[in-house]
């Protein structure tokens, strides 16, 4: 499993980079070569899978210590022994994390659900119609072509058709996850509607770190443009 092996790499390196943000280092020195911008870069693209252990100041400054140790060739622990362990860690500690944001997620949904239009439907999919369409609704197996934004419950955006160069996306109704499947089947081409989706009916305690929290409630704007032959694609 991908996440796995990039945890098991990450736990000796990258939390040196955690925390760090756009200008200078932690030192106060900023990378200024070429390699030394690229070698910051590769810190910064492993903290985002380091993210699920939620590792804090003291814990990065074992990290730290860890690399130190591994240059010099004086390990404090065997990897072979404790390396095994890291897999759990994660796992309880992503646990930890998604019940958090379950609860967080439930008073937004409580707040939504009672909105005016707002209907909140037996899976806990809370679907509010944005802009009445005039066209058919699809099903499940057909193949629609969307606009769409999709957002964390506070407000960051994490993907939209937008982000894709402005076009449409396009997919099977029944190739996604369910609040979409549920909730686009009650939009009319033409309309727009906000489903608020619950993480057991998004990407449930496993989210899509780093973008998608465990656990997390997810909101989306959906524009129904078309309903397309499952063979549209092709055609």
């Amino acid at each position: 499993m991908r996440r796995t092996i990039a945890l098991w790499t990450v736990a000796l390196m990258p939390a040196v980079f955690v925390g760090c943000s756009t200008g200078t280092t932690s030192t106060g020195k900023a990378p200024v070569t070429d390699d030394e911008k690229t070698i910051y870069a590769v810190g910064l693209s492993l903290s985002q899978n380091i993210a699920p252990l939620q590792l804090t100041p003291a814990e990065i400054e074992i990290v730290k210590q860890a690399l130190s140790d591994a240059a010099a060739n004086k390990p404090a622990v065997k990897l072979d022994e404790w390396g095994p362990k890291i897999g759990a860690l994660a796992q309880a500690r992503a646990g930890k994390m998604a019940e958090g944001e379950k609860a967080k997620g439930k008073a937004y949904q409580d707040k939504a659900a009672a909105e005016t239009g707002a209907v909140k439907t037996a899976s806990g999919l809370i679907y509010k119609e944005l802009a009445a369409g005039t066209g058919p609704t699809p099903v499940a197996t057909d193949m629609v072509q969307v606009n769409y934004k999709g957002s964390l419950i506070d407000g960051t955006e994490f993907d939209s058709s937008a982000k894709h160069g402005g076009q449409p996306a396009e997919f099977p109704l029944n190739q996604v996850i369910p609040c979409w499947t549920e909730g686009v089947q009650k939009v009319k081409v033409g309309g727009k509607a906000q489903l608020v989706c619950p993480s057991d009916i998004a990407y449930k305690d496993e989210g899509r770190p780093p973008t998608i929290p465990g656990g997390a409630t997810l909101v989306f704007e959906v524009e129904l443009l078309k309903i397309l032959k499952p063979d549209a694609k092709q055609k």
